[in-house]
């Protein structure tokens, strides 16, 4: 499985890395990479949802390379009190091409109620990658460098408030001299939401 290999390089994967994405051990990738041995059926389908290409592409079946439009979701943020910022790959979703070319995307799992009941526990929310938003959007900020949170957001002369959607839940509100310290930071705009049932 040459391709396996080059998919893998393309997309920044080190053999443990994938290998640890797919829950084997880096010596099961260098033999898919190295001989015919192939990997079980659910382990090529998430292959080729992890590189956005067909399995028959993977095998060598087709040689068209049909790339889908593949975002990784990154962990869960937190919709009630922040919590540090998962890097882990969980999940994998798809966006449209219309999406794809507006920006990079990122997905992220939705922790705690105080975004209910629009976004509820579990939920993946797309995130476009981004340092600004303006007034009324849905973000993901950074706390403190290390703590995400997504909230509606509201500028104001002596600072930013960070609004939940759950009215049992307090504004979150950061002064200017918090969002310079701490630092508090926009990291991306939510652009669409991925309810999980």
């Amino acid at each position: 499985m040459t391709r396996l290999k080059e998919l893998r390089k393309l997309a920044g994967y080190t053999q443990d890395k994938l290998a640890k994405a797919l829950s084997v051990s880096r010596s099961t990738v260098a033999m898919w990479e190295t001989s015919s041995h192939a990997p079980d059926y659910q382990t090529l389908a998430k292959l080729a949802d992890i590189f956005g290409v067909s399995a028959d592409y993977i095998l060598g079946i087709d040689s068209t390379e049909k790339r889908k439009n593949i975002v990784p979701v990154l962990g869960d943020v937190a919709a009630g009190i922040p919590i540090e910022a998962v890097t882990d790959i969980v999940d994998y979703e798809e966006i449209d091409d219309a999406m794809a070319a507006s920006g990079e995307h990122f997905g992220l799992r939705i922790k705690g109620s105080s975004m209910e009941p629009r976004m509820m526990e579990g939920d993946v929310v797309i995130v476009r990658k981004q340092d600004t938003a303006e007034n009324g959007d849905t973000v993901v900020v950074l706390v403190n460098g290390d703590a995400a949170t997504v909230k509606k957001i509201k500028y104001g002369q002596d600072g930013i408030s960070l609004i939940p959607t759950n009215p049992a839940y307090d504004v979150q509100f950061y002064s200017a001299q918090d969002v310079e310290c701490l630092p508090v930071r926009v990291i991306g705009k939510v652009v669409e939401l991925r309810a999980k049932y």
